[in-house]
């Protein structure tokens, strides 16, 4: 498994847990954290025995954005690292999730400060679960700086227009209530269980069809931009490749012989 010193990998059952690992700059973004949470994304979608992955925080925050201090010049540390920025210019971007999307449902467990590149890592996120006392926040504008991770690009598709535009100009504070009422999480949960309940949709979407989720995943991002006709259209393209599997056979079973199914990517 990968992971680099500010990023650590582990398994749940068929679930890659990736946290980010600096509490002591409450998860700010460095060049390590980047490049093992990209290497993350990648290990997820090869192993076809990782069928969700929960993205967290550790030490009760889940990303307060950029380093500061590196991005005035003081360096994010290690030259394989920046051998690796440097052979991917793009890899930041990949690793906060603006230039890439796991096939598999990446869901967030956040606690804490989830702010400026924290919140635009967010909005690459599946589903979204907040711990009560959680923070959220585009900061950007406040510091003279444009969320160029891809916020006024997505924020405005993910929750209504008028909610977007105040979070990125005006640039305060959100607490997790809000952020629910607006439509950016989903579910808020008692402080210090947000990744239990990620853990907790994981299995339930562990326990699918492989097969099917990424192809229901894929048909909705796909989509997303279409018009209706033309979405229909490439739904059924997506969608029906899946009914002639191996699998889709083994839950019509299952489903009849009252038991688990046995998926087998098949």
């Amino acid at each position: 498994m990968g992971g680099t010193e500010h990023l650590t990998v582990r398994r749940e059952g068929a679930t890659l847990v990736l946290t980010l690992n600096r509490p002591e700059a409450k998860n700010a973004l460095s060049l390590p954290l980047l490049v093992g949470l990209y290497d993350g994304w990648l290990e997820a979608d090869a192993d076809d025995a990782v069928r969700s992955v929960v993205l967290t925080g550790a030490g009760g925050d889940f990303c307060a954005g950029m380093d500061l201090k590196a991005l005035a010049g003081d360096g994010m540390a290690g030259d394989r690292y920046r051998e690796r920025l440097d052979a991917d210019p793009d890899l930041h971007w990949k690793a906060m999730l603006r230039h890439h999307r796991p096939r598999k449902p990446v869901i967030a467990a956040v606690e804490g400060y989830c702010v400026a590149g924290g919140a635009e890592i967010l909005q690459g996120t599946d589903i979204r679960v907040a711990g009560a006392g959680a923070t959220f926040g585009l900061f950007e504008v406040r510091r003279g700086l444009f969320p160029i991770g891809g916020s006024t690009v997505r924020l405005q598709r993910q929750i209504p227009r008028t909610h977007a535009l105040e979070m990125l100009l005006t640039g305060r504070p959100y607490t997790a209530e809000e952020a629910r009422g607006i439509g950016l999480v989903g579910h808020v949960v008692p402080d210090g269980t947000a990744l239990d309940k990620a853990l907790a949709i994981a299995e339930q979407i562990n326990a699918c069809g492989p097969l099917a989720v990424e192809a229901v995943k894929a048909s909705v991002y796909e989509s997303a931009e279409m018009t209706e006709t033309d979405g229909l259209k490439a739904e059924l393209e997506r969608g029906w490749p899946v009914f002639a599997t191996a699998d889709a056979k083994e839950g019509a079973k299952a489903f009849a012989e009252k038991r688990p199914p046995v998926y087998r990517r098949a």
